[in-house]
């Protein structure tokens, strides 16, 4: 297992726009799905969105209509569309195979994302 490496964070205002990158290795990855997790200090993490393959999508309802997953199997990498942004947003972003998250292996450095008011 090779953690998957997530970049694209930053600084943004509140009603701003992020994309975030993983890019992912190691295994055949057009075949297994891929989440985004994000997680704030002293809270558990929580799933934000799954692109399953072929391309079905889930979306927690706190970010539903404004984020948008995808995946370019080509390329091994999936996204994370970030539009709307709020502060209540700010998190470190990490993404991984569900079925790994499940088992709480395989988590990479992740990407923070802060949203300024």
């Amino acid at each position: 297992q090779v953690p998957l490496v997530e970049s694209g964070g930053g600084l943004v205002q509140a009603g701003g726009s992020l994309r975030l990158s993983c890019a992912a290795s190691g295994y055949t990855f057009d075949i297994y799905a891929i989440g985004w997790y994000r997680q704030v200090p002293g809270k558990q993490r929580e799933l934000v969105a799954t692109i399953s393959s072929p391309d079905s999508t889930f979306y927690a309802d706190s970010v539903k209509g404004r984020f948008t997953i995808s995946r370019d199997n080509a390329k091994n990498t999936a996204y994370l569309q970030m539009n709307s942004l709020k502060p209540e947003d700010t998190a470190i972003y990490y993404c991984n195979r569900p079925a790994w998250a499940a088992r709480g292996v395989n988590w990479g450095q992740g990407t923070q994302v802060t949203i300024s008011s």
